[in-house]
C-alpha cells in the first residue's frame, strides 16, 4: 500500500511538468519581442520572489540554518538551470532545448559514478548510451549539428549540468523531513529562498533599469498570433515558475528525487508539443526519434541509479506512522538494475 505521503506526491509531481514545460513556449515569443534572454530570466524569478516573499519572511530563520543548502539551490537549482535554458531557446528550437536538458540524469550517473565513487549498473549504463545516441540525433551530428546554433546546443547542455544540482539539493532538502524540528526545510520556504537568491545574482547581470519595458506593454507573436506579452510574463511568472516550484520541490521531497524526475520526463513531451502547436517549429523525423531515445535512455538511467547509501530515516506520515519506502534500509533498485557493473 502506497502511503498518503508517496500518493499525494504523484499528482504534484504531474503538475510540476506541466507547468515548466510550458516556460519556454511563453518566454520565447517575448525574446523575439525585444528583451534579451537575461531580462526574460530576471522578470521570471524577480516576479516569482515577491510573489513568495511573504513565505520567506515566515521562515527568515531559514538562512541562518541553512546557508549553503539556500545558495546552492538558488545558484544551481534556480538560475543557472534557467539562464542556461532561456539562452538556448533563444537560439534553438524549444523541443530541441528540452531534450538537451534532459540528458540530466544520464550526468547524475556521472555524479553516483565519479563524485560518489559508487558502482553504476549496466542497465543504467546502457540507459546512458541510449540517450547519448539520442543526442545524436537530436542534434542531427552527421549534417554538422543540422543547421543548430552551437551555442545554443552548449546552453542547452549547460542546462543538463544544472539540473543535475536541482535533483540533488531539492532530495537532500526533502530528507530534512526526518531531522529534529530546527533542522527541517520546509519545501515551499527552499524554492521562496532559491528565487530570492536567484533574482539577486541575477540583477546585476540583466540590468533591469535597461529593461525595454513597452515591450511589456505590447504585443508578441506566436507563429503569426498576436498574443499580449503581459499575459506571456503573467504565465511565465505564476504558472511556470511559482506554481511550478512549489510542486516541484514538494514531489521531490515526498517521492524521492529518481522517482520526482522520471515523472518530469513529461516536462519535455508537454514542451515539444506546445512548441509544435504554438510556435510552429516541427521537428524532423530523426529529431523526433532521438528525442524518444532521450527519454527512455534518461528513464532507464534513472531509475537504474542505486540508492544513495545512509543511515536509516524514518519518514513521519501524516498519521504520525512510519513511511516504509523511505524507512529503514535502503530502497531496491529497480529489478534491471540488479546486476552491478
Amino acid at each position: 500500500m502506497h502511503s498518503p505521503r508517496r500518493s499525494f506526491g504523484l499528482p504534484l509531481a504531474l503538475v510540476s511538468a506541466f507547468c515548466f514545460g510550458g516556460s519556454g513556449v511563453a518566454a520565447k515569443p517575448l525574446i523575439e519581442a525585444g528583451l534579451s534572454p537575461l531580462q526574460v530570466v530576471w522578470i521570471r524569478m524577480a516576479g516569482s520572489a515577491l510573489v513568495l516573499l511573504p513565505v520567506a519572511i515566515r521562515h527568515r530563520d531559514l538562512p541562518r540554518r541553512q546557508p549553503w543548502l539556500l545558495l546552492g539551490f538558488g545558484l544551481l537549482g534556480v538560475t543557472l538551470v534557467q539562464v542556461s535554458y532561456f539562452f538556448a531557446i533563444s537560439r534553438i528550437p524549444v523541443a530541441i532545448a528540452m531534450l538537451l536538458e534532459y540528458l540530466g540524469p544520464s550526468l547524475l550517473l556521472g555524479y553516483v559514478r565519479f563524485v560518489q565513487r559508487r558502482p553504476v549498473t549496466r542497465a543504467a549504463a546502457f540507459g546512458a548510451l541510449t540517450a547519448t545516441v539520442g543526442l545524436a540525433l537530436v542534434v542531427e551530428v552527421w549534417t554538422g549539428l543540422g543547421g543548430l546554433d552551437p551555442i545554443g546546443v552548449l546552453f542547452g547542455l549547460g542546462a543538463a549540468v544544472s539540473q543535475v544540482g536541482y535533483f540533488v539539493i531539492s532530495e537532500k532538502a526533502g530528507r530534512s523531513a526526518s531531522a529534529a524540528p530546527k533542522d527541517r526545510i520546509d519545501p515551499i520556504a527552499l524554492s521562496a529562498f532559491g528565487l530570492l537568491i536567484g533574482a539577486l545574482v541575477i540583477t546585476p547581470l540583466a540590468q533591469p533599469w535597461t529593461l525595454p519595458w513597452h515591450v511589456l506593454g505590447g504585443d508578441a507573436t506566436m507563429n503569426s498570433t498576436r498574443v499580449p506579452a503581459i499575459a506571456l510574463a503573467l504565465w511565465m511568472v505564476l504558472i511556470s515558475t511559482v506554481v511550478a516550484y512549489l510542486t516541484g520541490v514538494t514531489s521531490v521531497s515526498r517521492l524521492s528525487a529518481p522517482v520526482a524526475s522520471v515523472i518530469a520526463f513529461l516536462e519535455a513531451i508537454w514542451a515539444t508539443v506546445l512548441s509544435w502547436v504554438l510556435l510552429g517549429e516541427h521537428l524532423a523525423t530523426p529529431q523526433l526519434l532521438g528525442g524518444a531515445l532521450v527519454l527512455i535512455g534518461a528513464f532507464i538511467a534513472q531509475t537504474s541509479r542505486p540508492s544513495e547509501p545512509s543511515t536509516p530515516v524514518v519518514v513521519s506520515t501524516p498519521t504520525g506512522a512510519p513511511d516504509n519506502a523511505s524507512a529503514g534500509t535502503q530502497a531496491d533498485p529497480a529489478p534491471s538494475a540488479s546486476t552491478p557493473h
